[in-house]
């Protein structure tokens, strides 16, 4: 018999999800640079900056706190039926967008826009290791799904640039709604996995947490997120400050600052690629140390300076160590809990990881305005290596899926000891081991 391809792409329904996630993707890219355009038009040269400011907060507001409360409210319904109606209210809050005049109209329709969108990410990740429950293959897709993001940060502003030789810069907005429409059908088109039934019960703030509760009971998750918040202080200096420098240290900002995000983005690109032969080299925990070390490290190099050519060399490794610790992480999400539970724990991640943007962001910005730019990545990346050995701890070196662990509350006929055969009075037993209902615990450390 022929073995199954690891190739996520030879999957039909994972190539049609794959095509739904680029077309969001671009459609959001789009509406990031519409939004931009906007302020501009509504606060001018004095104000634009505090208006896109405020509504970025309030992106990552919505995407912190809305995120489990959406997945709770949508669980144990059709994915595919919620991810296309999710689409359509994405499309219908970006049409009258284009007709803001005021700073609360389009800060209202953001936060929808963003509401709706801290829903619909952590459903579609869910889909994928149910399509591909192969380790390797599933791994592969995350390789992709990287290279997605890559893609959507170079082509979107050159599509922004294009659409605004034809349109007033408003209805740039109406551009990034046709592009949801290629997700929705990319999605209608695909044949979904069967879903296990939603076996959550008890009131809905206990429902919506449920995946935060197996964040904070996992060792390998709580590492997960302190390595992602490691990460996300010396890379949002880079998001942050790039345009900044390109203007004060390579003289011509709209010149040099697309081409440091050029190859930033060619650093991203080949980390991605990278990653899946460094897992099966190592494993996920230490490759995502290493790439939150290597980030901390170029950062502290800021300090020599670098040339010209010394600054693109850096961003290409500030791109590639950023994707060392992104790109394995829904891999330790899907490792993490049983598929009836992978919804709200990816919703859970969703929520966690840009609640460390939401700190970084504002810090990046105030310590380069207090301190300079070059004493504010030192600063940061130090923190960045601090926090990497942090999670380094916190997340242990041994942590097998399967472990043994006991029952002593279950009586004797349960259907989870006649599942897998326990032995002893206090029915001990091994298999693949997530926090649930069953296992409201993580067991303690096993010798080996």
């Amino acid at each position: 018999m022929t073995a199954p391809s690891i190739n996520p792409l030879a999957n039909a329904s994972f190539r049609r999800l794959f095509a739904a996630q680029i077309c969001s993707l671009l459609a959001i890219g789009l509406m990031t640079v519409a939004m931009s355009l906007a302020a501009f038009r509504i606060g001018g040269v004095a104000a634009a900056g505090q208006i896109l400011g405020f509504l970025l907060a309030v992106k990552m507001v919505a995407y912190v706190a809305l995120s489990p409360l959406a997945e709770a409210l949508l669980a144990g319904r059709s994915r595919k039926r919620v991810m296309v109606a999710l689409d359509l209210a994405r499309m219908a809050l970006l049409v009258p967008m284009a007709y803001a005049t005021q700073t609360w109209q389009i800060a209202l329709l953001a936060l929808g826009f963003f509401a709706v969108s801290s829903a619909f990410t952590p459903i579609f990740q869910s889909v994928i290791p149910d399509l591909l429950p192969q380790e390797r293959s599933y791994g592969r897709a995350l390789v992709w799904s990287r290279l997605a993001y890559t893609m959507e940060s170079v082509l979107s502003p050159v599509i922004a640039a294009m659409a605004l030789q034809l349109i007033a810069a408003q209805y740039l907005f109406w551009v990034a709604a046709l592009a949801f429409a290629g997700s929705i059908l990319a999605v209608l088109l695909t044949r979904f996995p069967a879903r296990m039934p939603d076996r959550r019960k008890g009131p809905f703030v206990q429902r919506a947490l449920t995946g935060l509760r197996i964040y904070g009971k996992t060792p390998r998750l709580r590492g997960l997120f302190v390595l992602n918040l490691a990460l996300s202080l010396s890379m949002a200096w880079v998001l942050v400050n790039s345009v900044v420098l390109a203007g004060a240290r390579l003289g011509d900002a709209e010149r040099h600052f697309p081409i440091l995000m050029a190859f930033y983005g060619l650093g991203a690109a080949v980390g991605a690629i990278m990653v899946p032969r460094l897992i099966e080299a190592f494993d996920e925990r230490r490759v995502m140390i290493a790439g939150a070390a290597i980030h901390a490290v170029l950062g502290l190099g800021i300090a020599l300076p670098p040339s010209h050519a010394g600054y693109l060399a850096l961003w290409t490794g500030f791109g590639l160590a950023a994707s060392l610790v992104l790109t394995p992480g829904g891999l330790v999400i899907a490792r993490s809990a049983a598929a009836a539970e992978r919804p709200a724990l990816f919703a859970a991640q969703f929520s966690l990881s840009h609640a460390g943007w939401l700190l970084a962001y504002p810090l990046a910005g105030l310590l380069a305005g207090l301190a300079g730019l070059e004493p504010a990545l030192l600063m940061l990346s130090a923190m960045t290596l601090v926090l990497a050995g942090l999670g380094a701890r916190v997340w242990p070196a041994r942590d097998p899926v399967t472990r043994e662990h006991d029952h002593p509350d279950l009586p004797d006929n349960h259907p989870h000891l006649r599942a897998i055969a326990a032995h002893g009075p206090r029915h001990r037993h091994a298999h693949i081991f997530h926090i649930d209902d069953l296992h409201p615990d993580w067991p303690a450390a096993q010798p080996g």
